[in-house]
């Protein structure tokens, strides 16, 4: 791929201990992982390089423990879910550095696998300690950095590595940048992007970044409610960020100096509780009642984000329309999605989308499998959206 090196470029892999940043951020319930979507995706880089007779030597964390060592966020656990998925056996140390680690490596054969405990359980991971990476770097002739989730820190293991060892991009690395960059890098256009969610306030470099970079933007959930009541619309008792009304004019400025069309909903489903089958009604949007809440857009609105979507070559999509974890007010989030993944599937559109609540409400919808590429990856997707250059990225390029 170009601008990044990857395991095409490693060469003879033989018997050299391969440094592999994943992410094994899984997350579990009740003591048993819940969604194995993370490990899945390992699976290819793993494959690849014990079948090439590498050291698999693989760093991860998982979850944020504060004072050291905890046995809660061990990854000791989450060995045995990879083994069984990869098919092989995966060896556990008890720590990422020192006399633990080097004598788990030392013992090593060729193709063998090797998960070293949560790097997080030493304080010199998020700094980025020079010393702390060095002891990492002792366990490895490479590093291969396979976790884009968690490529906008710059950690040890997902940057400071890549300093001190010939560093790569593995498959999933590599298959995350080939789909961003089709998705706003060197993007077919038109460019549609879809943006919900709660908040303008936590998307406000997104939104900038987009209304530039865009054809259209349709803006759906409640931060949508902040651009309608920044446009004079009455949204009742709905979600919204009345002090933020300057702002979300001024990204209307922007998108109509940068000639990108913002699309808000024009109808919406009110209701005056906020539970599953809560009695709902659909308005037209200047029409929304004092005592209720807009919690979906309405048909109206879904015919107008399908047109959109049925114009664009590309679309980039961040979170729900509405609260779609609640029925009814997950219809327009559904219809949406399945219109996307019927063109996807089409050939006639070029789909990319990520972030935590987006990838739950595309697999509700039974669309997620039809994108083009769907990113597990939630603040490094989103940094990406903004526009930032990411750490664990940057130092990958050729």
């Amino acid at each position: 791929m170009a601008g990044f090196r990857t395991l095409d470029d490693i060469g003879n892999a033989r018997g050299k201990r391969v440094l592999v940043r994943v992410d094994l951020n899984v997350p579990v319930a009740d003591g048993k992982i819940s969604d194995f979507t993370r490990i899945e995706r390992i699976i290819p880089t793993l494959t690849e390089l014990s079948d090439k007779g590498a050291k698999v030597i693989l760093l991860a964390h998982f979850g944020r423990p504060k004072d050291g060592p905890d046995p809660v966020f061990s990854l000791d656990p989450v060995a045995n879910a990879v083994s069984a998925m990869i098919g092989r056996p995966v060896a556990f140390a008890a720590d990422c550095i020192g006399n633990e680690a080097a004598d788990a490596v030392s013992t090593m054969k060729d193709g063998d696998i090797l998960l070293l405990e949560n790097t997080r359980f030493h304080k010199g991971e998020e700094k980025n300690d020079p010393d702390f990476t060095k002891a990492l770097a002792a366990n490895g002739d490479i590093y291969v950095n396979d976790a884009f989730s968690a490529a906008h820190r710059a950690h040890a293991s997902t940057e400071g590595l890549a300093h001190l060892l010939p560093a790569y991009a593995g498959r999933t690395m590599e298959a995350e940048l080939q789909a961003l960059e089709k998705g706003l890098g060197n993007p077919a256009r038109p460019v549609v992007a879809i943006v919900g969610g709660a908040k303008v306030s936590s998307k406000l470099d997104l939104l900038m970044n987009l209304v530039k970079k865009v054809d259209a933007l349709v803006i759906g959930g409640g931060m949508a409610n902040t651009f309608l009541a920044a446009r004079g619309e009455s949204v009742g008792k709905s979600l919204c960020e009345h002090d933020l009304a300057g702002t979300a004019r001024q990204i209307m400025i922007e998108a109509a100096s940068a000639g990108c069309a913002i699309i808000l909903p024009s109808d919406g489903v009110v209701a005056r509780e906020f539970k599953a089958g809560a009695a709902n009604e659909t308005v037209v949007i200047n029409a929304v009642p004092d005592d209720a809440m807009i919690l979906d857009v309405g048909p109206k609105t879904v015919e107008a984000v399908n047109q959109w979507i049925d114009r664009a070559a590309t679309l980039v999509w961040n979170g729900p329309l509405g609260a779609f974890e609640i029925e009814p007010f997950d219809t327009a989030t559904v219809a949406a999605a399945r219109h996307a993944a019927e063109r996807t599937r089409e050939g006639k559109l070029v789909s990319v989308a990520g972030g935590g609540d987006t990838v739950s409400a595309l697999n509700h919808a039974g669309a997620a499998d039809d994108f083009t590429y769907v990113s597990t990856a939630g603040g490094a997707f989103l940094e990406w959206m903004e526009g930032k250059d990411l750490p664990g990225v940057e130092v990958l390029k050729a």
